[in-house]
């Protein structure tokens, strides 16, 4: 099973490593190709057994509490794409020369499979932004009249996307670096890479691991390659893709564009790369008024998606028009109230440092909630990066004590409330703790920083309660 499409899965032994998201659906699609399909998955608890109950019911083997052997007479492993690398699995797969695709690699395979022209695909990966910016994207796509879906990492199935009934011109993808590990033959229409920060470095083994990942998006584009221009490891991605003849490097930046850049003049989004003449000329796209929020790391996720828009030929007038149309999702500097003058604004988002650093640059007088999982991050740059814009800080979450270091070395004459408990009602009280150290002109952000499941399910549940805590300081 090289690189080209698989015609026939008849009989054909395939190994579905996971319950879950992605697990179940590709095994649900393989088995209806007619290939032989075991799905291995670590766990065995209640909610795998009823899972695994409906995949039997079909008629595919499962095997529960067993995720490391490798089943025998595997041709293929199609993995979950948070499973890690160095899973016994995959090593056994290695010396037995079974190949491993993650769900977007088996998306990409069967494109066209029914006979259908396959929608080119516009890609988007980064440290942070992916969500907001494939959706902007999709928005600015469908002012366009194209049909089309925001698909992938996003939560919507792109086997879904490839195999349903419904029909697209093009699709709009969000790709994790774990999705790209797996997904070794994808060649897009366009890509980009938005940012490049640590993270997952548990997950990668190092930066250089992660960034590689990250680059596989431009690997094989045929139109334009956007990077960050104000992230040089960005660009450096591009200059090592292997990319189709005349595919062009295209960056976006906050400042002045340069030939072959979308960029800001005078509080316009303005384009210099798909244009003639651009040595000379420029087409005005949208205002930064038409971005909701106008955050400096929104603007950048706007230029990013009118630069893919562009690539695959959209006209400027649907750019404005899929920009003004655009609602960003929750939890993503999202404003929940102004109490006695104060701003209350929820970025559960923020998950990692990178997320953090762009969220506290948009306000200039802040008391911070932080706090959570830190996933090996450490704080020193980004405290550093925020120290003069702290008016004080309230902690939570398990790995609080590096932040409180990294504050006591970098911002040691700001007020810091360091709360000892992990309950879902730390909120309450961190909520009330910021509201005393604020005053008129603050905001109190929600950036913690931290992922979120020492304290919630996600990050969505953390942004809730700070928004029902924040509502409840306003009742009274």
């Amino acid at each position: 099973m090289g690189s080209g499409q698989v015609t026939d899965w008849q009989g054909k032994n395939v190994t579905v490593a996971g319950l879950g998201v992605s697990g179940i659906p590709a095994a649900k699609v393989l088995h209806g190709l007619g290939a032989q399909v075991t799905v291995v998955n670590d766990g065995d608890d209640e909610r795998a057994r009823a899972q695994a109950a409906e995949l039997q019911g079909l008629g595919i083997t499962v095997r529960l509490g067993d995720g490391d052997s490798l089943p025998e007479g595997t041709e293929l492993i199609v993995t979950a794409p948070g499973w890690k690398p160095d899973k016994p699995l995959f090593q056994a797969a290695e010396k037995a020369g079974v190949p491993v695709w993650g769900d977007v690699e088996l998306a990409w395979r069967l494109r066209g499979h029914d006979g259908r022209k396959p929608a080119p695909w516009l890609a988007v990966t980064g440290t942070n932004g992916k969500t907001t910016t494939v959706q902007m994207l999709a928005s600015i796509l469908r002012a366009a009249g194209l049909r089309t879906a925001a698909v992938g990492n996003i939560g919507v199935s792109l086997l879904d996307a490839v195999l349903g009934e419904e029909t697209y011109d093009v699709l709009a993808v969000e790709l994790s670096s774990y999705q790209l590990h797996w997904a070794p033959s994808l060649r897009a229409h366009s890509a980009a890479v938005l940012n490049l920060a640590p993270d997952h470095l548990d997950w990668h083994g190092s930066m250089e691991a992660y960034a590689a990942d990250k680059g596989r998006i431009y690997e094989g584009n045929q139109v334009a390659c956007v990077y960050n221009a104000a992230d040089k490891a960005t660009e450096d991605l591009v200059r090592a893709a292997d990319v189709e003849e005349g595919c062009r490097a295209v960056g976006f930046t906050l400042g002045t564009p340069a030939p072959s850049q979308l960029g800001v003049v005078d509080g316009l989004l303005v384009d210099r790369a798909f244009v003639e003449n651009r040595q000379k000329n420029a087409q005005e796209l949208a205002e930064v008024a038409d971005i909701d929020p106008p955050a400096p790391h929104n603007i950048a996720n706007a230029l990013a998606a009118a630069a893919l828009a562009r690539a695959f030929g959209v006209p400027a007038a649907a750019v404005r028009e899929g920009l003004r149309a655009f609602t960003p999702d929750a939890h993503r500097i999202a404003h929940v109230a102004d109490i006695d003058g104060v701003a209350y604004v929820d970025d559960s988002k923020a998950t990692n440092t990178h997320a953090a650093q762009a969220s506290l640059a948009s306000y200039e007088s802040i008391v911070w909630i932080a706090g959570g999982l830190a996933k090996g991050a450490t704080f020193d740059e980004l405290v550093a990066g925020a120290a003069e814009r702290l008016r004080g800080v309230v902690l939570i979450g398990a790995d609080r004590a590096l932040i409180r270091e990294a504050l006591a070395r970098h911002a040691p004459e700001v007020p810091v409330v360091d709360l000892d408990r992990t309950d879902t009602g730390a909120m309450l009280q961190a909520v009330q703790e910021a509201k005393r150290l604020a005053g008129a002109g603050d905001t109190v952000l929600l950036a913690p920083a931290c992922a979120s499941m020492d304290m919630f399910a996600n990050y969505n549940q953390r942004g809730d309660a700070f928004a029902e805590a924040v509502r409840e300081l306003g009742g009274r």
